[in-house]
């Protein structure tokens, strides 16, 4: 048979009965909204520098669903980020929260594994723990849209140069980056001293200059902000 041709109609039939116009400008109306709906925090530019523990050291194939469950209990949160961070990591270590809220003004580091955020691509594990003080996470490879999500709020992600210098880095040591922002911009290596071990160790980020716009301005919302 004759495949079929579709000709667009040269008056479309659009029905506005149901639709009911804005008033004025909207700007004088307030939106009424529920208790449990908060507007999304506002996010800080990468600092230059920043010393802080490697709060959460976690192995390879860490999840999304790991970073931030899903399930009855936690979803109906969603839209309420200082609330939903509560449930950060809990199923690894119930202790997080409390530990990062304490590093929240500071910042802090996680540690991973090979792979780190597979699974789905759900935003507030990212969104979850930037907002607990999250800046920096050092893994050995990260899972492709997460490594994206990390981006688009402003974590700077990045691997080791070498893989076995995980190994040497424990929970709670203490780690410097100077010259932060300058190094993001101008090279792809930097160094991260372990204070706790005396340690130097060479990291690498694989960030465009797009992404690392996003990444100096705390998230692409930031970005858009400022061009707007």
């Amino acid at each position: 048979m004759d495949c079929p041709l579709f000709r667009e109609p040269e008056k479309p039939i659009i029905n506005t009965e149901m639709l009911v116009p804005p008033y004025g400008n909207g700007r004088s109306l307030e939106l009424e909204i529920g208790p449990n709906i908060k507007p999304l925090p506002d996010f800080d530019p990468l600092p230059d520098s920043m010393e802080g523990p490697v709060l959460l050291k976690v192995g390879d194939h860490i999840s999304t669903d790991e970073i931030m469950p899903a399930g009855s209990k936690i979803l109906p949160f969603r839209s309420n980020i200082p609330e939903i961070s509560k449930f950060s990591f809990i199923r690894i270590d119930e202790t997080f929260y409390d530990r990062a809220i304490a590093y929240r003004e500071k910042g802090y580091f996680i540690l991973g594994g090979d792979n780190y955020g597979q699974g789905s691509s759900r935003e507030h594990a990212v969104i979850g723990p930037r907002y607990l003080g999250l800046r920096v996470v050092i893994a050995k490879s990260f899972a492709r849209i997460h490594k994206q999500n990390l981006i688009n709020f402003g974590i700077l992600p990045l691997t080791f140069a070498n893989n076995a210098d995980y190994d040497d880095i424990e929970q709670s040591d203490m780690l410097v980056f100077e010259n932060l922002r300058q190094g993001v911009s101008r090279e792809k290596t930097l160094n991260v001293t372990n204070t706790t071990r005396k340690e130097t160790y060479t990291v690498i980020h694989s960030l465009n200059d797009r992404q690392i716009d996003m990444v100096l301005s705390g998230g692409l919302i930031n970005v858009i902000r400022r061009k707007g």
